[in-house]
């Protein structure tokens, strides 16, 4: 089992920034992907940007160049670093664990970007 604890998150007007956090605990694999996922109302949950634990970084196309994620192995936590917020980035925020064949998602954090 893997438990995943999310901070950050919160009110921010279009165009400012915001920091998301995510730190593992449990049954961690030494080679795994983490990321962050987002459900606004109404949608499916989509990808916003993974990365795993070689380096490689995937990023959604609508947030390539204003949202960074990191992470740091020895401590099995994630971050995503969001800049020039626009309304439409509104959503919860789910933190992702993946091995192999299993995923795991934190409790999720909102997100409100106003316009």
């Amino acid at each position: 089992q893997v438990q995943l604890v999310e901070s950050g998150g919160g009110l921010v007007q279009a165009g400012g920034s915001l920091r998301l956090s995510c730190a593992a605990s449990g049954s961690i694999a030494s080679i795994n992907r983490m990321g962050w996922y987002r459900q606004a109302p109404g949608k499916q949950r989509e990808l916003v940007a993974v990365m795993f634990t070689g380096g490689k970084r995937n990023y959604a196309d609508s947030v390539k160049g204003r949202f960074t994620i990191s992470r740091d192995n020895a401590k099995n936590t994630v971050d995503l670093q969001m800049g020039s917020l626009k309304p439409e980035d509104t959503a919860v925020y789910y933190c992702n664990y993946h091995y192999g064949t299993r995923d795991y998602w934190g409790q999720g954090t909102q997100v409100t970007v106003s316009s």
